[in-house]
């Protein structure tokens, strides 16, 4: 199990302990988080499970290197039309 897995995993049981019925004041300074940490997980992991994280954070990830990939054919592009501009 990577870092990030056992991390997701964590954030995922905070939240199913909210769920049971815990307070998010408690279960932040049970955890030593902030509320507004709390919060940002809930938006972002609310009702996974943890093979859905992970999922999750495989598309981001891919999502993450096609974007890279795109920047840099544009700029490709752009160049390759800058060079054939000043040619002509």
């Amino acid at each position: 199990m990577t870092e990030i897995d056992r991390i997701q995993k964590q954030i995922i049981g905070i939240l199913k302990e909210h769920q049971a019925g815990i307070g998010v004041a408690d279960l932040c300074r049970k955890h030593g988080i902030s509320d507004a940490t709390f919060y940002t997980w809930r938006s972002k992991y609310a009702g996974m499970e943890v093979s859905e994280a992970k999922r999750l954070k495989a598309l981001e990830e891919e999502n993450a290197k096609l974007k890279k990939l795109l920047a840099e054919s544009m700029l490709d592009v752009s160049t390759l039309r800058e060079a054939l501009g000043k040619n002509f």
